[in-house]
């Protein structure tokens, strides 16, 4: 079993890339294992860690067909829709909350 290479924060050489820098270029890993590792010390803590990819290796992102807009749309949708009385509450409905603040404080809502 071979060991990666480890690259300190903002040391990591031209060609590798992390996930996020990879999908700001329009690429994804494809498959690829992880390259390397870059490590970000903290004080009285274990470092940061994040994996590289090879860019070289990379990808192109998929692109969004109609059928995957369709399901983002709906999960979206669900993620909108209170359980308890079953309308859009025109945001993304907190699991703290479980509902919409309308149902969450109900006396609340009729005391304004």
């Amino acid at each position: 079993m071979s060991t990666l290479p480890v690259f300190r924060w903002h040391l990591a050489p031209d060609g590798y890339a992390t996930r996020r820098q990879l999908r700001a270029r329009g690429l994804r890993p494809g498959g690829q294992d992880i390259a390397a590792t870059l490590e970000r010390p903290r004080r009285r803590r274990p470092p940061l860690v994040a994996y590289l990819y090879r860019v070289d290796l990379a990808k192109p992102v998929r692109p969004m067909t109609p059928a995957r807009w369709r399901a983002h749309a709906a999960m979206m949708r669900a993620r909108r829709t209170c359980p308890e009385c079953f309308r859009d509450a025109g945001y993304v409905i907190p699991p703290s909350l479980g509902s919409c603040v309308t149902c969450a404080y109900p006396e609340e809502q009729r005391a304004a």
